[in-house]
């Protein structure tokens, strides 16, 4: 399962929404990864968000596998909603 956001945060990426987003993927049992330009990371990684310097106005991906997928998309795409993120 895959979703694309346009990261609209003024700062972009930067670790504290950075540091939300990986706190809300933990949650989660599925492999999730975000993807940015062609790099593909772990979203449970701090180091890994920060290490794509993902800024303001870029089209990222969400790629969820496993068996709580649905449930951890709905969630990680109202958090980027709710943080003003995407």
């Amino acid at each position: 399962m895959r979703k694309e956001f346009v990261i609209a945060n003024e700062q972009g990426l930067h670790a504290r929404p950075a540091t939300t987003l990986v706190s809300k993927a933990n949650q989660f049992k599925s492999d999730i990864w975000l993807i940015y330009d062609g790099e593909k990371v772990d979203l449970k990684s701090i180091m890994g968000v920060l290490s794509l310097g993902v800024s303001r106005g870029a089209l990222v991906e969400i790629e969820i596998r496993g068996e709580d997928e649905a449930e951890a998309m709905e969630s990680i795409a109202k958090h980027i909603k709710e943080m003003n993120l995407g």
